[in-house]
């Protein structure tokens, strides 16, 4: 089988429409599980620099492995018994409890995200590079311990900015904040929270260019370790401060709360 080509050239040239970005904003928070909102806001707001990352990672050494031995990083999420089979206390039975609890699957994420592009797929290497920070989206829930709570996936997101400077996460991540602020009447660090986030993803090496195979074969509290992921304080607080004023953290988009 012959190799890919980096860029298909049916692949368009993204370009910078930040009004756009904050029309999908909006209808993201009309209903955060709209996740087609997510991948319009990442068109609308590219990461010029990110197509020359992925050509330095790609060709390296350890990037055609990981094209060789994990080509489809969902064939391998979704296999829920051969990751129950790995060690008990391991990332896998973290991330199988995760995605059961939550009713998630990688499946399902490639589907809303094929359903936003059209179906179109290049089969390029930029495909390859960019399916792997989607399909990891939900493995940084389970290393870092942000929940899927609005202020959880806002901190996940800047925790991907950390990892990966596109504009889109860090958009979506302090206008999410901002809107808490705006929302909820507390003294909840939202934008403390956001900030830790953001500084943990700087300080993590790029899970997307890690084996997943073998991260997840890992003890969950060693990977952390060894990845520099430290518990958050402030996502915490934040939770805490928010429950003691009977606000449930996973319903900030709610009703409004008095002053």
């Amino acid at each position: 089988m012959s190799e890919p080509v980096f860029r298909h050239p049916d692949r368009p040239v993204p370009k910078f429409r930040p009004f756009k970005a904050m029309h999908h904003f909006r209808r993201l928070i009309a209903d955060k599980e709209d996740t087609e909102q997510v991948f319009h806001i990442f068109q609308s707001l590219p990461r010029m620099g990110l197509v020359d990352e992925i050509r330095s990672f790609v060709y390296s050494d350890f990037g055609q492995q990981l094209r060789a031995s994990e080509p489809y990083l969902p064939d391998l999420l979704d296999d829920h018994a051969r990751l129950r089979a790995m060690p008990a206390g391991s990332v896998a039975h973290a991330y199988v409890d995760f995605m059961e609890r939550e009713g998630l699957s990688a499946a399902g994420l490639v589907a809303e995200y094929d359903r936003f592009q059209g179906g179109r797929r290049y089969g390029d290497m930029i495909e390859f590079y960019v399916n792997r920070l989607r399909d990891t989206h939900d493995l940084l829930h389970v290393l870092t311990g942000f929940g899927r709570d609005s202020l959880g996936e806002a901190c996940v997101l800047a925790f991907t900015y950390g990892q990966n400077p596109a504009p889109g996460n860090i958009f979506i991540a302090y206008m999410a904040a901002l809107n808490m602020t705006r929302t909820i009447r507390s003294d909840a660090p939202v934008f403390k929270a956001v900030g830790e986030a953001k500084r943990l993803g700087k300080g993590c090496p790029r899970i997307a260019e890690q084996s997943i195979a073998s991260l997840l074969a890992e003890p969950l509290a060693a990977a952390r370790k060894r990845l520099n992921i430290a518990n958050p304080h402030y996502y915490g607080l934040a939770h805490d401060r928010l429950r003691a004023r009977g606000i449930d953290p996973y319903d900030l988009l709610g009703k409004v709360q008095p002053a």
